[in-house]
């Protein structure tokens, strides 16, 4: 068999036949919508410690990007702005051992009296817990803010007094069932407790411990009709 011969017989016996080479390939289409390259907890965190220790005008941007390792336009691309990301904390916040104990502690007593003793004792022990900054975060986060900013104070304030409406549902409850007698006034009572919690807050910042802030919790507690 010539030569030529065997090349036209080569593909027959079984051999694969050269593939074309293409000539240049497709080009690959930019990925989007990549995933941030940290742990969103992690710099969440590092975002809460800084607006519960400074309020939210006091914290700059710079601030917060230095604190949670990342760049501006990785702040921006994450969160939003600046206002959106303390919306976030302040969500993430609530959900917290930290922030939640008085939901958790209303939820969970069988009595409103038993349920308003635990979350003042609680919060004698998480307002002056120096893992953390002191006090509450949604009572001090809002402190001379500017009119620019002042939606922020009203969504705090908001929630604050979502937690006195909640006391005082709570409360009407007690009356009615009978564990607090029929002149008690729920509503003044509530602002009794709220009135206690947030000074307890600022007492933590201002150097109050543990100890100190549960004497003033018993003495708070001698007021239940």
């Amino acid at each position: 068999m010539t030569a030529a011969q065997k090349a036209k017989a080569a593909p027959e016996g079984g051999a694969t036949a050269p593939t074309p080479t293409p000539t240049s390939a497709p080009a690959s289409a930019p990925r989007r919508g990549r995933p941030p390259a940290f742990d969103r907890d992690e710099v969440l965190t590092a975002a809460t410690r800084l607006f519960w220790q400074h309020g939210y005008e006091a914290t700059s941007v710079t601030d917060l990007t230095s604190a949670m390792g990342i760049r501006p336009g990785s702040l921006y691309a994450a969160f939003g702005d600046k206002e959106s990301l303390f919306e976030e904390v302040v969500r993430r916040y609530g959900r917290s051992p930290v922030g939640a104990f008085v939901t958790v502690a209303l939820e969970e007593e069988p009595t409103a009296h038993d349920a308003f003793a635990r979350i003042l004792r609680e919060a004698a022990a998480v307002y002056a817990d120096p893992s953390h900054p002191a006090g509450c975060l949604m009572i001090s986060a809002a402190t001379n803010v500017t009119p620019q900013d002042a939606g922020i104070q009203d969504r705090l304030r908001e929630l604050r007094n979502g937690n006195l409406r909640t006391f005082e549902e709570r409360l009407h409850r007690a009356r009615q069932d009978g564990e607090l007698p029929p002149e008690a006034d729920p509503k003044t009572l509530a602002g009794y407790f709220g009135t206690v919690l947030q000074g307890m807050s600022q007492q933590a910042r201002d150097g109050a411990t543990t100890a100190d802030l549960t004497r003033i919790a018993e003495l708070a507690l001698r007021a239940w009709p």
